[in-house]
C-alpha cells in the first residue's frame, strides 16, 4: 500500500485539529454532556470512520478497505472494554460528573500517543524480524486465556490500586479540591496536587496496558502502518461520547470479556499461521474477510447472550422479591 506524505500529513493534521477543538471546547465549559449532545457527536465520528473506510476502499483497493474495516471493528471492540475500566476508575477515584469529560479527553489523547509509539515500534520489529509474529500471536492467545480465567474466577478490576497510582498518591501532596485540568494549586501557601492528576496517571497506566493488547491485535489484521494508525484513531474518536451514552449498558454486557477473549484468541492463531506462512512452513493464510465475518458474529453473539442473561437475572430477582413475605412490623399479631 502506497501512502503519500500528503495523505499522512492531512491525516495527522486533521487528528490534531479535532483533538484541539475538543480540548478547547471542554476546557472552556466543563459539563456533563446531554444524551442529545453525545448522540450527535458519536454519530458524526462514526460517519467519519465509515466515510474514511469507503475512501480507502475506493482509492487503495478492496483488500485494504476490508483490512481497515476489520481493524476498526477490532479496535472499537477493545475500546469498549477500555470504557468499562474507565467507569471503574471514575467511580473509585470519585471524579465529579462535570469533570469526567475532561479526564476522558486526556485519557484518549494519552492513548493516541502511546499507541502511536507502539505502532512505530511494532512496525519496526515486524519489518526486520518475521519471528515477532510468533511472539505477538502467543501473547494474544495468552491474553485470551487470562480473560477467560478472570471471568471464571469472577475477578474484579481495580486499576486505581495499581503500583503507579499508589506511588503517586503516597509521594504527591494530593488535595481534595477539583480544579478541572489545573493539576496543581496553592492554598494558604501550600502547594497541592489536584485529584485530577491522580486520575490522569491512572488513565495513562491503563492506556499502556490496553495498548499492549490492541497493537498486536491489529497487526494480526494488517501490517500497513497507515491503516493501523487510522483504525486506532477512529476507534478512539467518539469514545468519550460513548462513555456517557452506554454507561449503564456496559454493566449489562456480562459476556464482553469472553467475546473479546475469543476475538483475541482468533487473531493470535491467525498471527501464528501468518508467521508459519512467512517461514514457508505452510502454504495458506487466514483471509481477512473470513476474520471480519468471525469477529462480527462473535460480537453479535456476545451482545445478544449478555442481554438475555441480564434480563433473565432481573426476572429471577423480581420473582424472588415478590415471593419473599414482608417482615413483620411492630404491632402485628405475628410479632407478639
Amino acid at each position: 500500500m502506497e501512502v503519500s506524505a500528503l495523505e499522512w500529513g492531512i491525516t495527522i493534521a486533521v487528528t490534531v485539529a479535532v483533538l484541539l477543538f475538543d480540548v478547547i471546547i471542554i476546557a472552556r465549559k466543563p459539563h456533563e454532556p446531554s444524551m442529545r449532545e453525545s448522540t450527535i457527536a458519536f454519530i458524526v465520528y462514526m460517519a467519519a470512520a465509515a466515510a474514511f473506510g469507503v475512501w480507502t476502499w475506493a482509492f487503495h483497493g478492496q483488500e485494504h478497505g476490508i483490512d481497515y474495516f476489520t481493524g476498526f471493528i477490532v479496535e472499537k471492540s477493545l475500546s469498549v472494554d477500555n470504557l468499562f475500566v474507565f467507569l471503574v476508575l471514575m467511580s473509585a477515584l470519585k471524579v465529579p460528573r462535570k469533570y469526567q469529560q475532561e479526564a476522558l479527553m486526556v485519557g484518549i489523547i494519552l492513548a493516541l500517543v502511546f499507541r502511536g509509539i507502539f505502532i512505530a515500534v511494532g512496525y519496526a520489529l515486524i519489518s526486520n524480524f518475521s519471528w515477532v509474529f510468533y511472539i505477538f500471536g502467543a501473547f494474544l492467545i495468552y491474553t485470551a486465556f487470562s480473560l477467560v480465567r478472570s471471568y471464571r474466577k469472577h475477578e474484579e478490576e481495580h486499576p486505581e490500586d495499581s503500583r503507579i497510582v499508589t506511588f503517586a498518591q503516597n509521594h504527591l501532596n494530593v488535595g481534595d479540591k477539583w480544579k478541572g485540568l489545573k493539576l496543581f494549586y496553592r492554598e494558604n501557601g501550600v502547594r497541592y496536587a489536584s485529584p485530577m492528576l491522580i486520575v490522569i496517571i491512572a488513565l495513562g497506566a491503563t492506556d499502556i496496558l490496553f495498548a499492549l493488547d490492541s497493537i498486536p491485535a491489529i497487526f494480526g489484521i494488517t501490517q500497513e502502518p497507515y491503516l493501523v494508525f487510522t483504525a486506532n484513531v477512529f476507534a478512539l474518536m467518539g469514545l468519550r461520547q460513548l462513555y456517557f451514552l452506554i454507561g449503564g449498558l456496559l454493566q449489562r454486557l456480562v459476556y464482553l470479556s469472553l467475546g473479546l477473549a475469543f476475538i483475541l484468541g482468533w487473531i493470535g492463531v491467525k498471527l501464528v499461521i501468518h508467521a508459519l506462512h512467512e517461514g514457508h512452513v505452510i502454504g495458506f493464510e487466514v483471509p481477512t474477510l473470513l476474520s471480519l465475518g468471525v469477529i462480527l458474529v462473535a460480537l453479535a453473539l456476545t451482545a445478544v447472550a449478555s442481554l438475555l442473561k441480564t434480563r433473565k437475572d432481573e426476572r429471577a430477582e423480581v420473582a424472588a422479591t415478590a415471593s419473599t413475605p414482608p417482615a413483620p412490623q411492630p404491632g402485628d399479631r405475628g410479632s407478639e
